[in-house]
């Protein structure tokens, strides 16, 4: 699959040959939803929790006699059906987090690359880097070329300059072609990646 590559200015520079084993695989949606569910679900704190009868402050007694008041018998002021009690099967503190095998997220990496470029989505960028600090600069380059919500994935280390410019404008993120992922790649209308970002995630996929 043959591209064309693009500089900040909005002109293009060359081309690119990219992959089609890690660019041109077949969209599969189920892999893609189980693959942003293996991340939310990661990132999930995991510290609710609900007090258990143990944990709740109060008295020990019981509450009156077992037989004899015509009642239903009690064991306890703590128990669940009392205001102030406790809380039957609540959650409790754990790690939301489970396993995923490595063939299936390196596949879930390839679908989304694939998903957007097969969606006219995908831009091949000559180099992610700016001379200037000024994030009003870079919205205005971000205009030009039509970028609202976009995804900038760099190579191994991202220019300086082009991370500070642009870390204050919404729905703009820059990534190192290390922190590709899924979830971020379609949150994101827009996927831009560099000519090492490329370099870097073939070799990643191949």
């Amino acid at each position: 699959m043959k591209i064309d590559v693009i500089s900040l200015d909005n002109q293009t520079v060359g081309s690119i040959e990219l992959a089609d084993e890690v660019f041109g695989a077949p969209v599969r949606s189920d892999i893609l939803h189980r693959m942003v569910n293996w991340q939310l679900s990661k990132r999930r704190s995991g510290n609710h929790k609900t007090k258990t009868i143990s944990e709740i402050s109060g008295t020990t007694k019981k509450p009156y006699a077992q037989k004899g008041t015509g009642r239903a018998r009690q064991g306890s002021l703590r128990s669940a059906q009392f205001r102030g009690g406790s809380t039957v099967f609540g959650p409790v503190v754990r790690s939301h987090a489970y396993d995923m095998p490595k063939k299936v997220r390196a596949l879930a990496l390839k679908t989304a690359l694939s998903s957007k470029a097969a969606a006219g989505k995908l831009v091949i960028l000559d180099q992610a880097r700016t001379d200037s600090l000024k994030t009003k600069e870079l919205v205005v380059r971000f205009a030009n070329l039509g970028w609202s919500s976009v995804l900038v994935i760099d190579g191994a280390e991202l220019d300086n300059n082009f991370r500070l410019a642009s870390r204050n404008i919404p729905h703009v993120d820059v990534l190192p072609s290390a922190g590709a992922n899924v979830y971020d790649i379609l949150r994101r209308d827009t996927l831009v990646l560099t000519k090492d970002a490329v370099q870097a995630l073939e070799a990643r996929l191949k």
